[in-house]
C-alpha cells in the first residue's frame, strides 16, 4: 500500500508541475502584465518542499528547476541548482523547525522569488558594469520587484492545488517511513 500511495504522490506532484510549467512557459507569456512573466515554478517547488518535506522539496526542486531554465532560456542549470537547494532547504526546515501553514508558505515564497529575480538580474549587472551601463541598474531592481510582486500575488491560488495535493498524499519518505 504504501509503494502504491508513493506512486500516486509522486503523480499528483508531477501534474502539478506540468500543469504550473504550461502556466509559465506557454500561457503567461501571452498575458503579460506591465512586460513581465511571473515565477511560478519556484512558487509550486516551495510548496511542495514545505508541505511535503527534503526529499520530494529536493527532487521536485531539481524537476521544477530544469523546466525554469527551459521556460527562460536561461544558462543551463542556473534554476537547476538554485531550485534543487531551496526544496532540500526549505524541506529540510518544515521536517525540523518551520511550521507548515500559509503564513510559513507565503513568506518562503517571497524569500525565494527575490532570490530567484536576483539570480536572473545577476549576469546583466555584471555585464553593465563591463559596458558602458546602457540599462540602469535601477530600472532592473524596479522590474525584479514588479515580477516578485505579480508572482506573489500568484502565489495565493497555487497555494490551494499544493495543499491539496499534499492533504490527499499521505507524506512518504523514500525509505518508507511515513509521517
Amino acid at each position: 500500500m504504501k509503494k502504491q500511495t508513493l506512486v500516486i504522490t509522486i503523480l499528483l506532484h508531477a501534474l502539478l508541475l506540468i500543469t504550473v510549467y504550461a502556466f509559465q512557459g506557454i500561457i503567461f507569456p501571452f498575458i503579460r502584465v506591465n512586460g513581465l512573466v511571473p515565477l511560478l515554478l519556484p512558487i509550486a517547488a516551495t510548496g511542495i518542499a514545505l508541505y511535503e518535506g527534503r526529499y520530494f522539496g529536493g527532487i521536485t526542486g531539481l524537476f521544477a528547476g530544469i523546466l525554469c531554465d527551459i521556460s527562460f532560456n536561461n544558462p543551463v542549470g542556473t534554476f537547476t541548482v538554485l531550485l534543487t537547494f531551496t526544496g532540500l532547504l526549505i524541506g529540510t526546515l518544515a521536517d525540523v523547525i518551520v511550521l507548515r501553514g500559509f503564513v510559513t508558505y507565503y513568506l518562503c515564497c517571497a524569500a525565494v522569488l527575490i532570490v530567484s529575480a536576483f539570480v536572473q538580474i545577476f549576469p546583466l549587472i555584471i555585464s553593465l558594469e563591463q559596458m558602458e551601463r546602457s540599462i540602469p541598474i535601477q530600472a532592473l531592481l524596479s522590474t525584479t520587484i514588479q515580477q516578485t510582486i505579480y508572482s506573489l500575488i500568484l502565489a495565493f491560488p497555487i497555494w490551494f492545488f499544493v495543499r491539496a495535493v499534499s492533504k490527499h498524499t499521505e507524506r512518504v519518505s523514500p525509505t518508507g517511513r511515513t509521517s
